[in-house]
């Protein structure tokens, strides 16, 4: 029997198969996993909502509710549980669709227990040690990109290094910048922060290292720059790389002497300030092009930090609709009743979001305004999320399966969601009723409607 690398960790298994339930059970317990079991999916999702798990091992085929349908479900309310799809029916399709929805491995019947044994372990290894939702900062995820961020926030935020952090706007830059800040020794000094974009050569300078009574036209008086000001804690340049070469010179020597000269004085001033800057650049393209110093980029970047892209960590979205929404009800009274259906939760998880964060955020709110701060369907989010179901694939994130799985998919989600009511899966979906009946011919799906009595509401004809 193999040696288990990971005490303490407890396991739920989801199968119909009372032989293989019990005897696997027996087998991890022995191994000193603290084991659950659940005859089906409805069991299955009354015991995660009682307990967390490390890892659940689910069978295929069940009669509620398959396997393939509960990842999706427990992935679309941002459970992210490991999941080892165990099956007697072992396709490459299934095995595929399983690792698409979310599985992390899949086996067929009948498993070896050496083998067993070993998945489990390996999977339980890749598990993150503590699975924090919530950072210093407010950053959220719990996908692979986001634990990478925080195990790497963990270790640099302690000493002081100076942080180059990278990453598209909307992608939540300066809130790891303060999480570096609030992580520091530094927390209880200022933190200062100052966008470099926003500002001409000459008021930057200003700001930044201060200037003497007189030492330009409107120098009524001197002014202590933020460098001054940051003493003692973290100074952030944001968008670093839209600073002119004069200004990088002058910032490369405060940063390498420790200290600075005020516009207009000759005398040097001590400083104590740690550095964390930030840009959506590609600044080693801009050392290549001229426009940034290489040895100021060398300076900056001792320990670089990158923000993944949210269509790179999709998985995140769920928690952060989640927190956006939360946030939103606190925001007045009469708003508890405000949530996302599941099929807006798809549509919202099939958008590319190239504002990332920051637009999703936004998406949200919009959305639970045309909602009337109800429930959010899909007809409710901004047209450019819409079309994410709708075959556009400039709006739709990259994904392993064809665009029309996809969509086939979403179809069925919706129809599944109405009852069959095509007026309805129209609206959900946020397209036409003819462009929905004309899909719902192409995909073979016709079937699936009711007629338009069965449906109150739904007086589309033919349907």
């Amino acid at each position: 029997m193999t040696t288990r690398a990971n005490p303490a960790a407890r396991l739920l298994i989801v199968d119909d198969d009372r032989a293989f339930r019990v005897t696997t059970a027996a087998l991890l317990r022995a191994s000193g996993y603290t084991v659950d079991t659940a005859v089906d999916s409805g069991d299955a999702m009354a015991r995660l909502h009682q307990a967390e798990y490390d890892l659940m091992i689910l069978d295929l085929r069940m009669p509620d509710m398959d396997g393939l349908r509960l990842i999706e479900v427990l992935r679309l309310r941002g459970n992210e549980t490991p999941v080892l799809m165990i099956s007697g029916f072992g396709t490459i399709d299934a095995a595929v669709r399983a690792v698409h929805l979310g599985a992390d491995d899949f086996l067929t019947k009948p498993v070896e227990p050496d083998l067993l044994e070993r998945r489990v372990r390996d999977l339980l290894d890749g598990r993150p040690s503590a699975p924090k939702l919530l950072k210093p900062g407010g950053m959220i995820g719990r996908s692979r990109a986001m634990r990478e961020v925080f195990e790497a926030l963990e270790k640099v935020a302690p000493t002081e290094a100076t942080v180059l952090i990278t990453g598209e706007t909307g992608t939540g830059k300066e809130l790891l910048a303060r999480a570096v800040h609030r992580l520091s020794p530094r927390r209880t000094a200022p933190y200062v922060a100052v966008n470099c974009a926003s500002l001409s050569d000459g008021v930057l300078e200003s700001e930044l290292f201060g200037h003497l009574r007189g030492a330009f036209t409107g120098a009524l008086r001197d002014r202590v720059g933020l460098f001054e000001a940051a003493s003692g804690g973290t100074l952030f340049l944001d968008e670093i790389g839209d600073v002119s070469l004069a200004v990088q010179q002058r910032l490369l020597r405060v940063i390498q002497e420790r200290e600075v000269t005020r516009v207009g004085d000759t005398r040097s001033i001590r400083i104590d300030v740690r550095v964390v800057a930030a840009t959506s650049r590609d600044l080693h393209a801009d050392v290549r092009a001229g426009r940034f110093r290489d040895d100021l980029l060398y300076r900056l970047a001792v320990f670089p930090l990158g923000l993944p892209p949210l269509r790179e960590r999709d998985g995140d979205i769920p928690l952060l609709v989640t927190d956006a929404l939360s946030r939103i009800r606190g925001q007045a009274p009469g708003r508890d009743s405000l949530s996302c259906s599941t099929f807006a939760m798809r549509v919202l998880r099939a958008y590319a979001w190239p504002g990332n964060v920051r637009q999703l955020f936004a998406a949200i709110e919009s959305a639970a305004i045309h909602a009337g701060f109800g429930r959010i369907e899909a007809q409710h989010l901004p047209p450019e999320v819409r079309r994410a179901v709708e075959g556009d694939e400039s709006s739709r994130r990259y994904r392993a399966s064809s665009p029309e799985a996809e969509e086939r998919a979403s179809i069925e989600a919706a129809l599944s969601e109405t009852e069959g009511a095509v007026t309805r899966a129209a609206e959900m979906l946020g397209m036409g009723r003819t462009t929905l009946w004309r899909k719902l011919k192409f995909y073979g799906l016709a079937d699936r409607t009711v007629k338009p009595a069965t449906i109150p509401g739904d007086h589309a004809k033919g349907t």
